[in-house]
């Protein structure tokens, strides 16, 4: 009980620490709006050349930009948060007060990534999802069901996107500089997750295989559930698919986190 007090406190930490930066919340509700008038534009020229492109009429497949763009922070699909902070901590060695907390190093970056998460998703995900719905005809539900899933679903979607960029974040206790695979984890998450494009559009194997990778689940899986192209079973499948890879990589992570606890001289400490 007074863990779950602990980890409460600590993402309501993060929450308030996060809603300080009014300034780069409202430049980043700007920058997201406009990148997404951009990737409407462009899929509106695509789809009128191929109107059912990936399964997706163009009403759906504008939703799907607006979904994206309303995700992007709060799932950190361009990396931040957690992983950089971490790598930081631990190559100044700063770490080792983490370590000493009467916390678990994961839940307590997990409870401090929710509360980050909660404040993007509010300050960078509504205004621009508001902004999509009226200039575009979008395909977004009436049935208060559907969305309730697809908040289940962004829920999910934190705790997969969390649980990636542990991981990375702990590769700074074997790397010198982790600079290199936070950007690949950020190529990753921008191709693999559908911001660029619904996966469905990718073709053959290629398009089965990227569609059970993991970063599916933190855009290309929520927004199906908005559209109800997972309905029924689909939308149970979908759910445990994330929740299945949510508890693999925090898995790993807790597994990573013990190798390095117990056998890594923390850099600078």
């Amino acid at each position: 009980m007074r863990r779950s007090a602990l980890y409460l406190t600590v993402a309501g930490y993060g929450f308030r620490r996060h809603a300080t930066y009014r300034v780069a919340t409202a430049a980043g509700v700007f920058t997201n709006t406009v990148f997404g008038f951009i990737l409407s534009y462009v899929f509106t020229a695509l789809w009128s050349e191929r109107p059912r492109l990936g399964g997706y009429d163009e009403a759906q497949a504008l939703t799907f930009v607006w979904v994206g763009q309303a995700l992007l922070a709060s799932v950190a699909l361009f990396g931040g948060g957690v992983e950089g902070e971490l790598q930081e901590r631990i190559r100044t060695g700063d770490v080792a007060i983490d370590l000493y907390r009467p916390a678990d190093l994961q839940f307590w970056w997990l409870a401090s990534d929710l509360g980050r998460a909660s404040v993007q998703l509010l300050g960078r995900g509504v205004v621009p999802m508001l902004v999509g719905a009226l200039a575009f005809e979008l395909a977004l539900p009436v049935n208060p069901l559907v969305w309730a899933l697809f908040l289940v679903s962004v829920g999910l979607a934190l705790l997969v996107s969390f649980a990636l960029r542990f991981l990375v974040g702990l590769s700074a206790f074997w790397l010198l500089d982790g600079a290199g695979i936070s950007a690949t984890s950020v190529v990753l998450a921008t191709f693999f997750s559908g911001l660029l494009l619904p996966l469905t559009v990718f073709p053959g194997l290629f398009g089965e295989v990227v569609r059970w990778l993991p970063w599916a689940g933190m855009l290309q899986v929520p927004a199906d559930v908005l559209l109800e192209r997972r309905v029924g079973v689909g939308v149970l499948s979908g759910l445990l698919f994330q929740l299945g890879w949510a508890l693999v990589v925090l898995s790993l992570g807790r597994w990573a986190q013990s190798v390095a606890v117990r056998r890594v001289v923390v850099q600078g400490g």
